[in-house]
């Protein structure tokens, strides 16, 4: 009995010793020191229960059952002290930390996202074209080479119709073969097929073409109009052009010039430059887009007399619109998912284009 008794005393002094130590910790990080020590697998606790293996058999289970009782007490003891201390460091934050109510609300995602450039101008062009009547028509990108090339008038040896200028998918047994579209002509194509005149649309969307430098992208937006109808002619197409580039760059007026060009589907056909004041840049020509008359070859190829009716058609890149409007000198900077720079160009989720309040915000 003398060993156990001695035992006894032993883990009592101990279980005394550790309870004081635990209720001088101070803090958290001290008790969670005073934690690691008594409990760990070096700790006093552990020690004593090493012991266990020297003593004789009938005295193992109580000294046993002893060092775990210290063991559970000990545990409780770091429990409670440990919810006294978390209780204490509230009061203290509580007490010495302040919360100003009048600061300003913090931006949430809504305010922080941005409208990429281009969906912003897309968005403007539809707006204003929506507001001389046209109507948006939407095809799909990938095509075929009839319909990208052959009804509008565009032979057979035409550079555009190389595989250094167009993304062409495998030949199919039949030998023909699908492409993703170089423009979005193919929907002025389909909607003469589909529509009888008077025909009014715009027809935006992404175009690919084998092309890439600081002004050329293999993606790229394109935005085309047309219009069919009995009595069109080349003064209608002036004015819709005029009109536009108004609104679009938001100027009350705008100088314009068109010089002579050659395309297989318009005759006449015309590219157009602008005065660059519309920018804030006077003294220069920018260039803008491609427009001409419907070529009578591409009404019959539609199934349209082009004795009763004749048209025009314009093709502009989106781009390229946004590039002169809002300053953005590179073209590759809008595909290259940099944050900073979307930022730096974008719109608020707020800033939705309309004539009355204004394109831009």
């Amino acid at each position: 009995m003398t060993g156990t008794s001695t035992g006894t005393s032993e883990l009592e002094a101990l279980q005394s010793e550790l309870l004081a130590e635990i209720a001088t910790a101070q803090d958290l990080a001290q008790l969670e020191a005073v934690r690691v020590k008594v409990t760990g697998k070096k700790g006093p606790i552990a020690q004593q229960m090493s012991k266990l293996a020297t003593l004789p058999a009938e005295e193992r289970k109580a000294f046993g059952a002893a060092n775990n009782a210290v063991k559970a007490v000990v545990t409780q003891s770091l429990e409670a002290r440990r919810a006294d201390l978390e209780e204490a460091a509230l009061e203290a934050r509580l007490a010495h930390e302040r919360a100003d109510v009048t600061l300003p609300v913090r931006p949430g995602p809504e305010a922080l996202g941005r409208i990429h450039p281009v969906s912003q101008v897309f968005d403007e062009c539809v707006e204003i074209f929506a507001d001389l009547g046209f109507d948006v028509a939407e095809g799909p990108d990938i095509e075929t080479d009839e319909m990208n090339f052959g009804k509008l008038n565009i032979p057979a040896e035409h550079p555009a119709r190389q595989e250094h200028d167009t993304f062409y998918f495998p030949p199919k047994p039949d030998g023909s073969r699908l492409l993703l579209r170089t423009h979005t002509s193919p929907v002025q194509i389909r909607t003469m097929q589909n529509r009888r005149p008077p025909i009014r649309i715009i027809a935006p969307g992404r175009v690919y073409r084998c092309d890439s430098d600081q002004t050329h992208t293999p993606m790229f937006h394109q935005i085309e109009g047309l219009v069919i109808d009995e009595t069109t002619h080349m003064g209608h197409l002036k004015w819709v052009l005029e009109e536009f580039c108004k609104a679009f760059f938001e100027v009350s007026d705008v100088k314009m010039r068109f010089r002579a060009s050659h395309f297989p589907f318009t005759e006449p056909s015309m590219e157009v430059d602008i005065g660059a004041e519309a920018i804030g840049k006077p003294g220069q020509w920018l260039e803008i887009l491609g427009c001409g008359m419907v070529h009578p070859n591409v009404l019959i190829n539609c199934g349209l007399d082009p004795e009763k009716y004749q048209g025009f058609a314009f093709g502009m890149g989106l781009d390229r619109l946004t590039m002169l409007k809002y300053g953005v000198p590179d073209l590759r900077a809008f595909f290259s998912a940099d944050l900073r720079w979307l930022r730096h160009y974008g719109f608020s989720v707020l800033d939705t284009p309309t004539l009355g309040g204004g394109l831009s915000g």
